[in-house]
């Protein structure tokens, strides 16, 4: 009973009265013109590695456009690590070692100073997932650069996956720092981890194309 009566004062008053008008000093504010994309890329070791180091501006070069066949450029402008995650089978009657390591060694920034690792034998392999500390330089969106985000130990045939997340700016044009060969002009392509194109690189994309 309350709620039918509540409902006829209040149709009463809007036919009584005037509704009251909400001013409009300007249309409302945009702030979401930037790009963001979070993804999970796969690589696979064709050489064993031992602190191989992983900078932000290979994470950038991941995922490139081919602007010409030799000279692509960064989708994105700035990328931060939500996880990096191997796996490594051992060799019959041998043991096997993977290791991340979030260091953090440029001067003036917070690293993390963390270090995951995981030893196997027989048919089991070796598996790690390491997330970066929050609020550390891993953790944070980064621009390109050649701090290190993280790097890795780790032998031939190593599965391995980094979750990320991209950002992009209108207006910002950042280069490729290694060129392509032959590449398809004018699609989206991906390179390696260590930021080699195709034809060099030790951490082939599982993704194609690419350059």
């Amino acid at each position: 009973m309350r709620g039918a009566k509540g409902k006829q004062r209040k149709q009463g008053r809007r036919q009584g009265g005037k509704e009251r008008a909400v001013a409009l000093t300007h249309p409302p504010a945009l702030g979401n013109f930037e790009i963001v994309h979070g993804t999970r890329l796969r690589f696979v070791t064709s050489a064993a590695q031992l602190e191989q180091p992983v900078t932000y501006q290979n994470l950038l070069d991941l995922i490139l456009f081919t602007s010409s066949a030799t000279a692509p450029y960064d989708v994105f402008t700035s990328v931060k690590v939500r996880a990096v995650e191997l796996w490594a089978a051992p060799l019959l009657g041998s043991a096997v070692t993977t290791t991340v390591r979030f260091v953090g060694e440029t001067a003036g920034s917070i690293g993390n100073l963390k270090t995951v690792t995981d030893t196997s034998m027989g048919i089991e392999p070796a598996h790690v997932k390491a997330r970066p500390g929050a609020n550390t330089l891993a953790s944070m969106f980064q621009i390109s650069s050649g701090a290190v985000a993280f790097d890795l130990t780790c032998p031939t045939g190593t599965v391995v996956d980094v979750e990320l997340s991209y950002k992009n700016l209108p207006g910002q044009a950042v280069a490729a720092q290694n060129v392509s060969v032959g590449a398809t002009v004018g699609i989206l392509a991906y390179r390696g981890l260590d930021g080699l194109n195709n034809a060099t690189s030790k951490f082939t994309c599982a993704v194609l194309p690419q350059v």
